[in-house]
C-alpha cells in the first residue's frame, strides 16, 4: 500500500478540492482512497493506493500542472497584466494567454515534478518554477498598456484559427471532445462559461440545443465562423 500526499496553503484550499474531485475516479479504479484535511495553515490530500501507483502519479502530475498553469498563472496575470481593458475583456485576455501556451507550460511543469515523493504545490511553484515565471513576464512585456478590445479580438481570431480542437456547449455547460465536462475556469476563482470556452483553446464550437443569450453573443463575437448551432 503506497501513500501519496499533496499539500497547499490553506488560502488556496480550493485547488486541493479541485484535485480531489479530479482524481477521485482513477484513485477508486486503482483500489485506493483519498482523504481531505483542512487544518492549521495547510490543506492536505492523502491518497492511499494498492496498485497502479506510477499511473496515478502521472495523472496527479498532469492535474497539478493544470492547477499551476490555470490557477496560479491566472493570479499572476491578474497581478501583472497592465492593459486598458474592461474587467470582462481582461479576464478573457488572461484566459487566452493561458490557452496559448497551456500544453508547453504543462509539459515543463510535469518534467519538474518528476521524482517527487510528496507534492507541496505552493512551495513547488515558488522555488522550482522561477524560469516559467520569467517566461510569463517576457510575454507580458510584448503586450502594451494600450492593448484594446479590437486587439483582443484579433488575438483570439489568431488562436481560434490555429486550433482544430472541438468543444460542445449545452445550456451553459462546456464539454470537451470526449464529452467530459470542462471545469478549468473554477481554478480562476469563478466558474464561467465564457472563460471556460477561452481556456479550452477551441477551434470549433458545437452548440447542442439552445444556449444562453449571453453565451450566444460571446460566440458570435469570438467564434463567429467556427460555431455550429443545432
Amino acid at each position: 500500500m503506497a501513500e501519496i500526499t499533496v499539500t497547499e496553503e490553506l488560502a488556496k484550499s480550493a485547488y486541493i478540492t479541485y484535485l480531489y474531485n479530479a482524481v477521485a475516479a482513477p484513485v477508486q479504479r486503482a483500489g485506493g482512497r483519498g482523504e481531505l484535511a483542512f487544518g492549521g495553515e495547510r490543506a492536505v490530500l492523502r491518497i492511499t493506493v494498492e496498485h497502479a501507483e506510477k499511473e496515478l502519479r502521472n495523472y496527479l502530475a498532469e492535474k497539478i500542472a493544470e492547477i499551476i498553469d490555470v490557477g496560479y498563472k491566472y493570479g499572476f496575470l491578474t497581478e501583472h497584466l497592465r492593459v486598458c481593458l474592461a474587467a470582462r475583456e481582461k479576464r478573457l485576455l488572461s484566459a487566452a494567454l493561458i490557452a496559448a501556451d497551456f500544453e508547453g507550460d504543462c509539459s515543463f511543469i510535469k518534467r519538474k515534478l518528476e521524482g517527487a515523493e510528496e507534492y507541496c504545490i505552493d512551495g513547488f511553484y515558488r522555488f522550482r518554477l522561477t524560469a516559467l515565471r520569467e517566461k510569463w513576464i517576457k510575454i507580458l512585456e510584448y503586450i502594451p498598456q494600450s492593448f484594446s478590445a479590437a486587439d483582443l479580438k484579433h488575438f483570439c481570431d489568431f488562436l481560434v484559427g490555429e486550433s482544430r480542437r472541438k468543444i460542445y456547449i449545452k445550456g451553459s455547460a462546456v464539454f470537451g471532445e470526449n464529452f467530459m465536462p470542462l471545469r478549468r475556469s473554477r481554478l480562476t476563482g469563478k466558474e464561467d462559461p465564457e472563460t471556460e470556452i477561452m481556456l479550452s483553446d477551441a477551434g470549433f464550437v458545437y452548440c447542442l440545443g439552445e444556449v444562453e443569450a449571453s453565451i450566444e453573443d460571446f460566440l458570435q463575437k469570438y467564434y463567429a465562423e467556427r460555431t455550429v448551432f443545432s
